[in-house]
């Protein structure tokens, strides 16, 4: 019998997705590729906008037309954010939360063993969040067509930010244990990959409360056998500290990339959405770090139309983000998302001029990216390369991931070789290996 994963959003969705996967893998399902017909069918779903909850019902909508017998199974962060909604369409046979994952494939042989019966069967349940729930223990072993592997190490989010819906969705935080991380770095490595990436919905509150930091999960996949990369997924600029990063200064293995959640470069703006930071802290901790990491890629998320955002706002976010030289910088204008205080602010911004101001900041960023990328011209870097190109090029990244193409290299992928960077264009640097 197979079964069909179909992942939306984030990293840490795309693992869960892997290790729900493997959980169907070992009770005897064959794992199938999308468009390829399966018996089972299941979304993992993403809630951040309220496009992504229309992309899943979309999605649910176009698996039932095309498998009219399949048990479709529909989990995540919709369902547990709007329970209701979720549970009443009516083209899904099992609606989980994303807090009920471990019921899935429980739940799946009971539709199939209803079905085989000749009975109906339908399960619709989501539990909601609660204070004191434990990290969810799954382990995911394989990322088909990639060359690093995620690794979820935290869950949850205690912020509460005006936009934000994935604290209704993801609950309370929770870190997972050092001991089960070990063992899964452990599975990993010996699969061959040389590259772990820890990901979490609030990377940065790992081992809140617990008497652990994200330095300590930093420290163990560092020394795990034979890896010889380690990085870290977005984080919260107010919770990395100068301990921290003096810890993870001293980790051969780690990667000096840092991707750092900005929103706003303007004070008044940052404090409507209920940031932690101002643009002066986060402006002096991008500065600690180059110190203690020359060379290290700071990426981030900037969001535009903010309700209340100002020109004269918008101005200095922009004047910000041009001081900072980023590396990186996904831009997008700010969206309503039912269930979320800035939902019901005043001073919504017209969609044509949040349009217009994520253009001009699209611009700023991305004349800093290419000047992230000349910087390094005449540099050699170590680069994991991944993909091989239909014309035979290969593309890599460097530890601060900058893409790199060579242009022949059918044997590259999976191997880790220094390059000479030679030019840079719009999608990254070109090079030669290196002598």
């Amino acid at each position: 019998m197979k079964a069909a994963f179909y992942t939306l959003g984030c990293k840490v969705n795309q693992y869960e997705a892997q290790a729900l996967a493997r959980q169907f893998r070992e009770a005897g399902f064959t794992i199938a590729e999308p468009p390829e017909r399966a018996e089972v069918h299941v979304i993992n779903s993403c809630t951040v906008t309220s496009v992504g909850d229309q992309k899943t019902r979309q999605l649910l909508r176009r698996i039932r037309r095309q498998n009219p017998e399949a048990v479709i199974a529909l989990t995540g962060c919709y369902p547990q954010a709007f329970p209701q909604e979720a549970m009443a369409l009516k083209e899904a046979d099992i609606v989980l939360g994303a807090r009920d994952r471990a019921r899935l494939l429980g739940d799946v042989e009971r539709v199939l063993a209803a079905r085989r019966l000749g009975s109906a069967c339908r399960v619709a349940e989501v539990c909601p969040h609660q204070r004191g729930e434990g990290f969810e223990p799954m382990r995911a072993e394989d990322f088909a067509g990639h060359t690093r592997a995620f690794v979820k190490i935290e869950d949850g989010c205690d912020q509460w930010c005006a936009y934000c819906i994935i604290p209704k969705a993801r609950g309370p935080v929770r870190s997972r244990p050092l001991p089960e991380l070990r063992e899964e770095l452990a599975g990993l490595t010996a699969r061959g990959y040389r590259e772990i990436v820890l990901v979490g919905i609030n990377l940065s509150s790992y081992g809140k409360g617990e008497g652990r930091t994200l330095a300590d999960a930093a420290e163990l996949a560092c020394a795990a056998p034979d890896v010889r990369r380690v990085r870290l997924g977005s984080l919260e600029p107010e919770l990395l500290t100068e301990s921290e990063l003096s810890r993870l200064s001293r980790l051969e293995p780690f990667c000096p990339q840092f991707h750092l959640s900005l929103q706003s470069g303007c004070e008044a703006t940052l404090r409507r959405m209920n940031r932690r930071y101002t643009p002066a802290e986060y402006k002096a901790l991008v500065q600690r770090i180059r110190a203690v990491f020359p060379g290290a890629a700071i990426t981030t998320d900037i969001m535009v139309g903010f309700p209340g955002e100002t020109e004269e706002e918008f101005a200095q976010s922009l004047e910000f983000v041009r001081e900072l030289g980023l590396a990186r910088a996904h831009v997008f204008p700010y969206s309503v998302r039912e269930g979320t205080r800035a939902a019901d602010m005043p001073g919504q911004v017209p969609a044509p001029v949040k349009e217009r101001r994520a253009r001009e900041m699209a611009a700023v960023t991305d004349e800093s990216r290419r000047s992230f990328w000349k910087a390094q011209l005449g540099s050699t870097q170590e680069v994991l390369f991944e993909t091989l190109r239909e014309d035979g090029a290969v593309v890599g990244y460097t530890r601060n991931y900058t893409p790199v193409l060579v242009p022949q290299g059918q044997e590259l992928p999976g191997q880790i070789l220094p390059v000479r960077l030679l030019s840079a264009g719009e999608d990254g640097c070109a090079g030669e290996l290196a002598k």
